[in-house]
């Protein structure tokens, strides 16, 4: 008899729909924790639900359900059992007992596909200290559960023997990620601030996990960045000059996908790189419009731009991968809007324009007379980057320039004598 080899890992997913729960939310978390799952390198083999009108504090579900759980899985031979939820310490041991498999969580999942994704130092940085914050109260017991297979999903990053290590260790640990992580963080605030400075226009991509964002940075800017049909193909942020149409340069910057009930710790450690959001001048909020469930994506975006105190930042919905609409669809919605497709050349030129109609927008247009012996003025403007048009007029021996500028800019105290239409609180002196 032929025996059957296994080639990755299985699991059985289980779910708790509770009566004061959304059911479609809970609906479209359970699917998510499937595509988590099959991110991971995990074959599904059965999913489990059970409805109640609260989740057992020490088993999750019915304690006759657990037991039915344990014979499947004794059954089908897998070797995880992942719950959609975030297990307590207790439930963790409870269930460690009756499960002859790993159990984990959709937060030890979620960590475990951060884990294997990240690149960038400060990324890594941030996984590991999430990891440790989710592993500290749950050390005891611990043991058992990571000798028994070694290896496989949600036993990926600090690893065994760092875990049976004493708390010390691992609040000593925590406290040098931390330090690490406060010394990146300080440097990539420099960076910003020279932007800033430096008036260069900002704009970030955000949206759901798998929404297209770095589909879109690659085919606007050439950055070649990871672009999977998966979860979580970008984690660390990308950024890259974008030139407009008119010649006009900005930045774009990518940012890791949101997701529906992502973990706190994940939230906490990546909160330095979402920040980052706060700092665009125009977010571009990437939607996959072919979803059955993009309102609900949107609004869970929409909520954690809340959280980070960015939605004040003006916004332009980005519906993406048109490809895939049926003739005719319907996408609603009452802000600044455009329908594309990341994939379509005509609809990149359409998405260009659309940007750079906003960013000039938001620049004044100032017509200055510059006397001929000021050249350095010129030189400014044009070592600046900014946009102008001149014209010498002979007879003044000086230079008619049109230029587009922020009046946030630095350089507008310099031009600004120069203005045709001087604002009264200009002075000559400069």
């Amino acid at each position: 008899m032929n025996e059957f080899i296994k080639t990755k890992e299985t699991a059985i997913l289980v779910g708790c729909y509770l009566d004061n729960r959304d059911a479609e939310r809970t609906r479209l978390s359970m699917e998510e924790l499937h595509e988590l799952a099959e991110t991971a390198g995990v074959e599904v083999l059965d999913v489990v639900t059970q409805n109640r009108d609260r989740i057992d504090a020490a088993w999750y579900l019915g304690t006759g359900k657990i037991e039915e759980i344990a014979e499947k899985a004794r059954e089908l031979d897998v070797d995880v059992i992942i719950f959609n939820d975030e297990l307590s310490p207790s439930q963790t041991r409870n269930l460690d007992k009756v499960f002859d498999c790993k159990v984990i969580d959709r937060t030890q999942l979620i960590l475990d596909i951060f884990a294997g994704r990240a690149q960038s130092r400060e990324g890594k940085i941030q996984v590991e200290l999430a990891q440790y914050n989710y592993l500290l109260p749950r050390l005891a017991g611990q043991g058992k559960q990571l000798s028994r297979l070694g290896g496989g999903i949600g036993t990926r990053g600090p690893g065994e023997s760092k875990l049976e290590s004493d708390r010390r260790h691992i609040r000593r640990r925590i406290s040098e990620l931390k330090q690490q992580l406060d010394d990146t963080v300080r440097t990539r605030q420099l960076h910003r601030e020279r932007r800033k400075k430096n008036n260069v226009f900002q704009i970030a991509l955000v949206g759901y996990t798998n929404a297209g964002k770095s589909t879109i940075l690659n085919q606007l800017t050439q950055a070649n960045t990871l672009q999977e049909d998966k979860l979580f193909a970008t984690l660390d942020p990308t950024t890259r000059q974008l030139v407009l149409p008119s010649g006009l340069e900005v930045l774009l910057t990518d940012t890791v996908g949101f997701i529906q009930d992502l973990p706190t710790s994940l939230v906490a450690a990546f909160r330095s790189t979402l920040e980052g959001v706060k700092e665009a001048d125009l977010i571009l909020h990437v939607v996959d419009s072919h979803h059955p469930d993009f309102r609900v994506h949107m609004e869970v975006v929409d909520k954690i731009l809340r959280e980070l105190k960015a939605d004040d930042i003006p916004q332009l919905v980005v519906f993406n991968k048109a490809d895939l609409l049926t003739e005719g669809a319907y996408l609603p919605h009452a802000g600044e809007s455009i329908l594309i497709s990341a994939i379509r050349k005509e609809d990149q030129q359409r998405l260009l324009a659309r940007i750079e109609q906003f960013v000039l927008s938001s620049y004044n247009e100032m017509k200055l007379r510059v006397p001929v012996e000021r050249g350095d003025i010129l030189s400014l403007l044009h070592r600046e980057g900014v946009e102008m048009e001149q014209q010498f007029n002979e007879e003044e021996a000086s230079y008619l320039v049109t230029v587009r500028v922020n009046r946030d800019n630095p350089i507008y105290g310099k031009i600004a004598p120069f203005l045709l239409d001087k604002p009264e609180t200009v002075e000559e002196s400069w």
